[in-house]
């Protein structure tokens, strides 16, 4: 709430009166002690103490952009916004410099370009110094005219873009606004007329001596003097005038001896442009002829390509069919053999069963043989023991 512009305040140039600040400046002015402390509750009235505190101007300052009290109270006075003839008293007022240049950066902001030069042009005349903080935070000196010049020449002041405003001469052409006229201006009217005075003064008392002196002379040499003078003067001005015309054709005579060198230096220069022309349409000849010619082997490239691609899709079916094929017959075949093989015929069953009856027989019989050969089977428990133990290590048994 503390931060919303006066419900009554107008809106200046279309927008929103504190939108001329940039929003990054106008966060940190919200942020700043001085506008939560100092600032808080303010009117146009109260706002003048507060102006009357001030001991220098500037924008922001510091590693953190920190804003000085001077930018808080413009900040103020555009949320505030107070009449016009309460900015002008801040300007005329002669008392209190910073009050001035409070008033001078409110209507260099919110006012039209008539009022910024009616009201701004006249405090050129105030040279009073003032103090001003730089953005490093340090403190410089400067003086209210400097200011006012930068209000109104420059385009940002105090880190804040200042609005465009019409050259003084357009004004001046349009009717707006009238001729400058200096303060300095009648104090050099008052010494012309002084110095004139004086001189008329001096050339009345040489006439009257002048008039004792030559008092006594005759009016026929007076006339023979005139004529003389009236002479010389013609012969004088013969020769200024032959002097003037000979200076005259010296001029014309190097004015077109310069023309012809402008004339002969742009003829140089026209042709060395279209050279500069000429080549480069060669080269963007030659650079669309090499992109043309890329693109077209590109294209042939593609085109083969898809070519190959299709042949071999088109002849890949046929050989994996084939190759389905032999697998299938090799499968086939394997199957066959196996099933022969797992499944034999009742007769060959038989015969393999007498086969295998008649070979296990002997193996039996050796069996025997072998072990009644190896004396396990001895009636003496010790010595069977004993051949069991001989026969693990692969020596013969013991006969007794």
């Amino acid at each position: 709430m503390a931060n919303r512009t006066d419900p009554s305040a107008k809106s200046i140039r279309g927008t929103n009166p504190q939108n001329l600040i940039e929003k990054i400046v106008r966060s940190k002015i919200y942020q700043n002690t001085y506008w939560k402390e100092q600032c808080f509750g303010l009117t146009a009235e109260t706002l003048v103490d507060k102006a009357m505190e001030l001991d220098h101007v500037g924008g922001t300052f510091g590693g953190n952009r920190k804003p000085t009290p001077f930018l808080c109270l413009v900040l103020k006075m555009l949320q505030i916004q107070p009449e016009k003839d309460i900015v002008v008293e801040f300007i005329k007022n002669e008392d209190y410099k910073y009050v001035r240049v409070l008033g001078a950066f409110y209507l260099r902001i919110t006012g039209t370009d008539v009022d910024a030069y009616r009201y701004l042009e006249p405090l050129y005349n105030d040279y009073r110094k003032v103090r001003r903080r730089s953005p490093d935070g340090a403190f410089c000196l400067t003086h209210v005219d400097e200011v006012i010049d930068e209000l109104l020449t420059k385009d940002y002041s105090c880190d804040i873009a200042l609005p465009r405003i019409k050259k003084r001469w357009t004004l001046e052409s349009l009717g707006s606004l009238d001729p400058r006229k200096s303060a300095l201006e009648d104090d050099f009217e008052e010494e012309e007329e002084k110095e004139e005075n004086e001189q008329l003064v001096e050339d009345l008392d040489n006439g009257a001596e002048k008039k004792d002196h030559f008092r006594g002379r005759s009016p026929a040499r007076d006339r023979d003097r005139d004529r003389d003078r009236d002479r010389d003067r013609r012969r004088r001005d013969n020769h200024r005038h032959r002097d003037r015309d000979y200076d005259r054709d010296y001029y014309d005579r190097d004015y077109d001896r310069d023309r012809g060198r402008a004339r002969d230096r742009d003829r140089d220069r026209d042709r060395d442009r279209d050279k500069d022309r000429d080549r480069d349409s060669h080269r963007l000849r030659d650079e669309r002829d090499y992109v043309r010619e890329r693109d077209r082997d590109r294209e042939r490239e593609g085109r083969e390509r898809d070519r190959r691609e299709r042949d071999r899709r088109r002849r890949s079916p046929s050989r994996s069919r084939s190759r389905s094929r032999d697998r299938k017959d090799r499968d086939g075949a394997d199957n066959r053999k196996r099933h022969a093989r797992a499944s034999p015929s009742p007769r060959r069953r038989g015969e393999r069963a007498d086969n295998e009856g008649a070979q296990e027989e002997p193996k039996k019989k050796k069996e025997k043989k072998e072990k009644k050969d190896d004396g396990t089977d001895h009636p003496d428990p010790e010595i069977a023991e004993a051949n069991r133990l001989r026969a693990s290590l692969g020596l013969k048994p013991l006969k007794l």
